[in-house]
């Protein structure tokens, strides 16, 4: 057996290449990819705006099915409109799609598409689809070598017949390109319908999602034009939006329009975002002060916090909280106004009513937890510590709770804590050197066997999955 394997290696070297090649792109196209989806994304998380998009996707999940999943929506800071599933726990929406969308129905639309992604286990059956195409590209690689070799050797180069073998390698590839571009199309059909189904299963107009696919269906219908329709991996416009508006203007809800404080909250969202994103002059332009409505003075005003005097900003935000004053995101507003201008312990005051009037919130407990370390008083660190515990428990995930826990345990002489909450911190954010050499010194801290000692050790003793961002 030895004797042929090597025969085989000298004969034909490109198959080893081939097979070598595909069993890394097998290898990434697995659970790794899910990873670091995330990892690599410019994420935002904003308390207000998640608990929106939570009531926006709510009712559309019951519909497919799926309200048990725990499907979330993870903000991407790109201004591009779009949105993506990549697994059957995250819908990935864009900015650009929150803030070009004008209603609350338009991004609901979107959001109820893409849940007819995961409904329809859509990312499995692309994944098998995606392994079996790769295997076919695999057989149909191997064909082609063989064919060449075989055409060379009969003919030489200058016989001709050598283009037959470069023809065995590029066919059998378009075919099976052109086979699983006109899968995922289908699937863009399949969640257009479902799409639909959810909205008219919530009694929802599905205007919104027909608009905005439309819109931007015009915007690429030009550069499309003269494009092989079978090499898209979504319908084209034209076709797409025909079978789109045939079944959305048949619902009874489709002149159904959102309820006006949900529009209302939608535009809070448009001016937050672009208050915390945009320039100041493009702030101004986009809200003139002209334009007295709560949502362009919310955008102002956070506009001049971070852009101008925070002193002159608490005017503004304080106005904002005289008209609102149990709207926790205002008093969160001047928190955060007041710490990031190096008033930590003014800041305390306005988070803590946030946390009253928002306490599921976790973000806003933790950066009430990170204004009491920053006053630098152990009594405000041992009041940060409960807090800080409770919002890693909830999203443990997340590097800045664990971040603040550890400089809360630090204020008290915690070593061991201290260690352990650096550890996980480091762990959350994938620089798993820095947490493994952290975890093992807070070993040495704790008593063996205890609870924190078991979570250093699992620290310590932690294999990252291959494929996985190492920081070593």
């Amino acid at each position: 057996m030895s004797a042929r394997v090597n025969r085989l290696r000298r004969s034909t070297p490109a198959l080893r290449l081939i097979a070598i090649v595909t069993s890394i792109a097998l290898a990434l196209a697995g659970v790794p990819l899910r990873a670091q989806a995330q990892a690599n994304l410019p994420l935002i998380r904003d308390s207000e705006i998640e608990q929106l998009l939570r009531e926006y996707t709510a009712p559309v999940l019951r519909a497919a099915g799926l309200a048990q999943q725990n499907v979330h929506v993870v903000i991407i800071n790109d201004r591009a409109f779009n949105a993506f599933v990549v697994d059957g726990k995250r819908i990935f929406v864009n900015v650009g799609a929150l803030m070009d969308a004008k209603t609350p129905n338009e991004i609901i639309g979107v959001l109820a598409h893409e849940t007819g992604h995961i409904a329809g286990g859509h990312l499995t059956r692309l994944r098998e689809e995606l392994a079996h195409a790769q295997t076919a590209t695999i057989i149909a690689l191997l064909v082609g070598v063989g064919a060449a070799i075989a055409s060379s050797r009969a003919g030489g180069s200058n016989s001709g017949v050598g283009s037959i073998g470069g023809a065995a390698l590029t066919a059998p590839q378009s075919i099976i390109q052109r086979t699983l571009l006109s899968y995922v199309r289908a699937q863009e059909e399949q969640a257009d319908k479902a799409g639909v189904k959810f909205l008219t299963m919530t009694q929802q107009s599905p205007k919104g999602m027909y608009e905005t696919f439309k819109r931007f269906a015009d915007k690429i219908e030009f550069q499309t034009k003269y494009i092989d329709p079978y090499l898209q991996t979504h319908p084209m416009p034209k076709e797409r939006m025909e079978a789109l508006a045939e079944i959305a203007k048949s619902s009874p809800y489709w002149d159904k329009k959102d309820p006006p404080e949900l529009q209302a909250r939608h535009d809070m969202m448009r001016a937050k975002l672009a208050g915390f994103l945009e320039r100041p002059d493009t702030v101004a332009r986009r809200y003139p002060a002209s334009d007295t409505s709560l949502p362009a003075r919310y955008a102002r005003a956070i506009s001049a916090y971070r852009y101008g005097d925070v002193h002159s900003a608490l005017g503004q935000i304080d106005a904002l909280v005289y008209s609102q004053p149990n709207n926790p995101y205002f008093h969160e507003l001047k928190g955060q106004a007041l710490l990031e201008g190096g008033h930590p312990a003014e800041a305390v005051g306005p988070l803590r009513r946030a946390a009253a009037l928002a306490p599921n919130a976790t973000l806003i407990r933790i950066m009430l937890g990170q204004a009491l370390v920053a006053t630098n008083q152990v009594k405000d660190a041992d009041e940060a510590i409960p807090l800080l515990r409770t919002a890693v428990t909830r999203e443990p995930d997340m590097a800045d709770g664990y971040s603040q826990l550890a400089m809360a345990y630090g204020r008290k002489g915690d070593l061991a804590e201290a260690d352990l909450a650096a550890a996980q911190a480091a762990f959350a954010s994938g620089d798993y050197r820095t947490a493994r050499d952290l975890a093992t010194r807070a070993k040495t801290r704790f008593p063996t066997g205890s609870p924190g000692w078991v979570r250093a050790d699992d620290i310590v003793t932690y294999k990252p999955p291959p494929g996985a961002k190492r920081q070593n």
